[in-house]
């Protein structure tokens, strides 16, 4: 890929209103995205510099291609890009997100605010703060969730949905990535197993009460920040150009059954008990909750698991191989929850026989 951190410098040159400006660019690691990420600081500090980061000594730049899939999305419906049409939303219901700081979307740049490092950078330094700061996560989820019960009805997030056919289009991941793509090709009775409980989940979940999902509410897409003026930490949400409508559960299997972050049950309960507690659940609704979720960690980590495959193969990035086993052991331990569901159950076997 050709760099485009001479043109980034121009164009940051160029907000400053100095050609002689320069600026640093240290690339940040992104995930499997196309976007490209740098944080930016000016090489000497200056009155124009300080305006262009409204006054912070650093700014994330964000290369954002044409062809990244919720661009072409926006392109295709003469909507603006997915990206900025919730950062506002989100920003308007008081939920933590970098600020926009300039724009040029013919030249497929942002700059935000940099809101400092990934919630799982930060444990990887600070572990003993690990309790604290999911309690936080959950505790904002369940703020957001809240906040976001109503949405104007011309939202981009009302436009898409899981509904069947995603859901559905999610655990075929599984079947075509993973084990097909991998030699493995289901026979006629173990496509019966799958199709039973691919069909037995979709229907399921797709018939749960829908609210704002950001999708990959997980400990790469929190940032971890000191709160203005009172020195608590804050938790900024990032990589939101996704959200759609779903299961409330869903972004708490993302953030609880994280491939990178391994917690016990116990944790994991804690965290479901914050959240309740957060959002004002009845005992019952804490215990439909705790079923709800166990159902969304199948469909999501079968998807998961296939998802690591296919960058494996299509990007040849086969950084995210070493998440599967751990990946498909999440999968296991949600299906051990639910096997009262007959569907399910031979899932759980056909699991263990092509894993």
């Amino acid at each position: 890929m050709t760099s485009r951190l001479p043109e980034v410098e121009r164009w940051l040159s160029e907000l400053a209103g100095d050609e002689n400006a320069r600026f640093e660019l240290d690339t940040i690691a992104g995930g499997a995205s196309p976007r490209r990420f740098h944080r930016a600081r000016a090489a000497r500090d200056t009155p124009a510099a300080r305006a262009v980061f409204r006054g912070h000594r650093t700014a994330i730049v964000m290369e954002v291609p044409a062809d990244t899939p919720d661009v072409v999305f926006a392109r295709e419906r003469g909507r603006d890009w997915p990206f900025l049409e919730v950062r506002a939303l989100l920003e308007a219901r008081d939920v933590r997100v970098p600020s926009l700081f300039a724009e040029a979307r013919d030249r497929g740049l942002l700059l935000v605010e940099d809101l400092g490092d990934t919630l799982a950078e930060r444990l990887a330094v600070h572990p003993d703060e690990r309790e604290q700061l999911y309690a936080l996560a959950v505790r904002d989820l369940a703020r957001a969730q809240g906040a976001l019960e109503t949405l104007p009805e011309d939202c981009v997030v009302r436009l898409r949905a899981f509904d069947e056919a995603l859901l559905g289009l999610e655990i075929d991941h599984f079947r075509e990535w993973f084990l097909e793509a991998r030699g493995k090709t289901l026979d006629a009775r173990e496509r019966a197993v799958f199709d039973a409980a691919r069909g037995w989940l979709v229907t399921t979940i797709a018939s749960l009460p829908r609210g704002f999902v950001h999708r990959d509410y997980q400990s790469r897409n929190l940032l971890v920040s000191l709160s203005p003026g009172a020195g608590a930490r804050e938790l900024g949400w990032i990589d939101f150009q996704d959200a759609l409508l779903g299961p409330r559960a869903y972004d708490l299997v993302a953030l609880l059954c994280d491939s990178y972050q391994p917690f016990d049950r116990a944790f994991v309960e804690r965290r479901l008990d914050d959240y309740a507690a957060a959002r004002g659940l009845s005992g019952e609704a804490r215990l439909a909750l705790g079923r709800q979720f166990d159902l969304v960690t199948v469909q999501r980590k079968l998807k998961d698991a296939g998802r690591f495959v296919f960058i494996e193969r299509k990007k040849n990035d086969p950084s995210f191989l070493r998440f599967v086993e751990p990946t498909l052991g999440i999968v296991r331990q949600a299906l051990a929850r639910v096997s009262d569901v007959s569907e399910l159950r031979e899932l759980a076997r056909l699991v263990d026989a092509t894993t």
